[in-house]
């Protein structure tokens, strides 16, 4: 292998890619880059065999070839060097690199050992927008709890249809819906899949300010995500994911379907006065609401005996019945948080029973939490 590159265009390619190397002390090959030439481009891989990212550049190449060597090293090396053409020479199992006053050799390991990663080409695909789609993955990719348990709830849920996509994510104490509306697609069928969380968040990193439409591939143990050039109809990057196994809990059934009592207050006064408020919650990060739908008001106290108490409220217009209840302070501030509206509707069933938050004017986005239950 021997090819030219733009030390700028090398830069971000490992930029991308080098996101998924892991640091295996037991299966060297993953710490590494694949580097291969195909026609004109230059194609850099890695995987850690959950997550693997492809990237392709158009480069000079005189002599094809692969090599795969330390992700880290090459990375922190390329950066490095100017702004100015690379030469990359495969010699055996080492790769040359020069840059203007530059000489470096790198050892290697062979490429045959690097890990094959799965093709999915073929049978139905979607296009979203780019930006638009990790803008929604957004909101509840940071609510999937770790469980060893119940693995399903591990990732995010997605429902892919013909005009929409449902993302949806529980830790079995809260739970965000989004619904990101598409324009008619050509799907042959539905098709619903639980994407593992750290996909969620390379897909959100990788493509989130990306400009352009990506593609949705789907098979039935993967995912791949494909953003194409723009001088060409060659892909840029390549993203492709394992699925989590398992079917998802049948989460509709625990989305309120009436409510007892409703106010809708201003988002940004709500979140500090919370805010306030956890400064003085207890280990149990309890936050108490009363909440007054006749007088407009919400009462807000938290307590804690080490270091006093907080009382504060906030006008609110409300409807139903009075109300007292507790919730976990971070759960309330992260859904206010993903909510951008000015105002904010927030729905309650009962002193023990699940409540929503949904922001004024959008029905796209709802956020369940579960309270503290009285104890």
């Amino acid at each position: 292998m021997k090819l030219l590159i733009l030390q700028e265009k090398l830069k971000e390619g490992l930029g991308i890619v080098e996101r998924v190397s892991p640091k295996s002390p037991s299966l060297t090959i993953l710490n590494n880059i694949l580097l291969k030439t195909e026609k004109n481009f230059l194609n850099l891989s890695t995987t850690d065999l959950e997550l693997a990212i492809k990237w392709w550049s158009l480069a000079k190449i005189e002599r094809e070839g692969q090599i795969a060597v330390p992700a880290r090293l090459f990375s922190t090396l390329v950066n490095c060097l100017p702004n100015k053409q690379i030469l990359l020479e495969e010699k055996g199992l080492s790769l040359a690199i020069e840059c203007e006053n530059y000489r470096t050799v790198l050892k290697g390991l062979n490429p045959e050992d690097f890990p094959i990663i799965p093709q999915i080409s073929g049978g139905d695909s979607i296009l979203v927008d780019s930006r638009s789609f990790c803008q929604s993955l957004n909101l509840v990719v940071d609510i999937p709890a770790i469980s060893s348990a119940k693995p399903e709830i591990s990732g995010v849920y997605l429902v892919f249809q013909k005009d929409s996509i449902k993302m949806v994510a529980t830790d079995s104490f809260r739970l965000g819906e989004k619904t990101f509306y598409l324009p008619p697609t050509s799907l042959s069928k539905e098709y619903t899949l639980i994407l593992p969380q750290k996909a969620a968040r390379e897909i959100i990193n990788i493509f989130g300010e990306k400009e352009g439409e990506l593609r949705v591939y789907f098979s039935p143990n993967q995912i791949l995500f494909e953003l194409p050039m723009e001088e060409t109809a060659h892909p840029q990057i390549q993203l492709i994911s394992r699925l989590i196994e398992g079917e998802y809990p049948n989460y509709e059934e625990i989305l309120p379907k009436k409510f007892e009592t409703q106010v809708v207050f201003q988002r940004n006064e709500f979140l500090n006065q919370i805010k306030s408020a956890s400064l003085f919650s207890g280990k149990i990060n309890e936050v108490k609401l009363k909440i007054d739908p006749k007088s407009e008001k919400v009462e807000i106290f938290s307590q804690n005996p080490d270091l006093g108490e907080y009382h504060s409220y906030l006008v609110g217009k409300g409807k139903g019945k009075e109300l007292e209840i507790s919730f976990n302070h971070r759960f309330l501030v992260d859904g206010l948080l993903d909510i951008k509206s000015p105002e904010v509707v927030f729905e309650l069933t009962g002193p023990e029973g699940p409540a929503v938050f949904k922001p004024m004017g959008d029905q796209s986005y709802i956020y369940v939490v579960m309270p503290i239950k009285a104890g």
